[in-house]
């Protein structure tokens, strides 16, 4: 008989927040001796200290996950020791999925009691659902309920994350109305219900530019308190946001370690902001802004791919032309009108500036 060896585990590519950060969040834990609320992990002071970053006692350094006033995550932070959810609200790239998910790991110990809204998400994606092949065979019962992860959270005590939450259609949104209000979800089928225990709570996400598909209720609104995520309020803090996490990206997808892209980052963010702004940072030209949001997320992906292009076929220095074709379609989302933007910002603003002649080429070749 012939065994198969089971083959090693490979490397993740993209580890929870619990797991890349798992050794910040024990050393936090240890130093930890304030008040923790029921089923906590670490008590408010230390998750705000995790997400924001600091040197505890013993020398253990605590890396930033957010760039932001601290008192937004403070207060992110406080609701969620309530009985109140939390929403988070902005435009895309404002890192509302990145900061769910530290503040669920923070609290709970585990980011992956997850809803991704979309315009199909059913009921049961937010209640709970049923083994059919069970409950055929047998009826209703506790071992043919599938639970959707709010309803985990709830049994748990722990913190459930709902993404895009302005997506899902309004009679799936009015199911959480009960569940927030009662802390409790009704499973008639059984005759029973499920009351949540202490340390429940959840983390909704949603976009305040595209509407998505349905407005929320003001019923349901009223059932969260509702901290909203800014983009960068300077170039500077943008910069910042920027260099960490292509660092951070870098690293995991394991990209050969590319020099000089300080200078870059600076570029890219300068463009965003600019044509975000509608205006160049001196105040001098007025510019037309395209339809897409330009956003700190992109800006990451655009150094990080030019990092990719640098290190497999370039010379191993992130230069212009590894991202003028990343920035081109950042901006470019719409064919028509931002080309238009594009075009009269290449040429009267790239053009002029002497030092990014070098990106004005390589611009310029990508476009013909």
């Amino acid at each position: 008989m012939t065994t198969i060896e089971s083959a090693p585990a490979a490397p993740l590519l993209r580890p929870h927040a619990e797991q890349a950060f798992a050794d910040e969040l024990r050393a936090l834990a240890t130093a930890d001796d304030r008040p923790r609320p029921p089923s906590w992990k670490l008590s408010p002071w230390a998750v705000v200290t995790y997400l924001l970053g600091g040197t505890l006692d013993d020398g253990t350094v605590i890396t930033p996950k957010y760039v932001g006033p601290r008192r937004l995550m403070e207060v992110a932070v406080a609701t969620l020791a309530t009985d109140r959810a939390l929403l988070l609200l902005g435009v895309p790239g404002t890192a509302k999925t990145w900061v769910s998910e530290h503040l669920s790991a923070a609290v709970s110990g585990s980011s992956t009691l997850l809803v991704q809204g979309t315009s199909g998400t059913a009921e049961e994606a937010v209640r709970y659902g049923w083994n059919y092949a069970r409950l055929l065979a047998e009826g209703p019962s506790d071992a043919a309920l599938v639970a959707s992860p709010i309803l985990t959270a709830m049994r748990t005590g722990a913190i459930a994350r709902l993404e895009e939450l302005t997506r899902i259609p309004s009679d799936v949104q009015d199911a959480l109305i009960t569940i927030l209000s009662e802390k409790t979800l009704p499973i008639p089928e059984l005759g029973t219900e499920v009351q949540a225990a202490k340390g429940f709570n959840i983390i909704a996400t949603a976009n305040d530019r595209d509407r998505g598909v349905n407005e929320l209720s003001s019923a349901l609104r009223r059932r969260f308190n509702t901290v909203v995520l800014p983009l960068p309020g300077s170039a500077a803090e943008e910069i910042d946001i920027v260099t960490r996490r292509v660092a951070q990206l870098g690293s995991a997808l394991e990209l050969p370690e590319v020099p000089a892209a300080a200078e870059e980052v600076r570029r890219v963010v300068r463009i965003f902001r600019e044509l975000r702004g509608g205006i160049t940072d001196d105040g001098r030209t007025k510019l037309k802004s395209p339809s897409g949001t330009l956003s700190t997320a992109e800006a990451i992906s655009v150094i990080t791919n030019g990092m990719a292009l640098s290190a497999h076929f370039g010379d191993g220095v992130l230069r212009a032309a590894d991202i003028a074709g990343a920035v081109i379609g950042s901006v470019i989302k719409d064919p028509v009108t931002d080309a238009v933007v594009w075009t009269e910002y290449l040429e009267a603003v790239v053009r002029e500036r002497d030092e990014w002649s070098d990106f004005y080429r390589a611009c310029r070749e990508i476009t013909g």
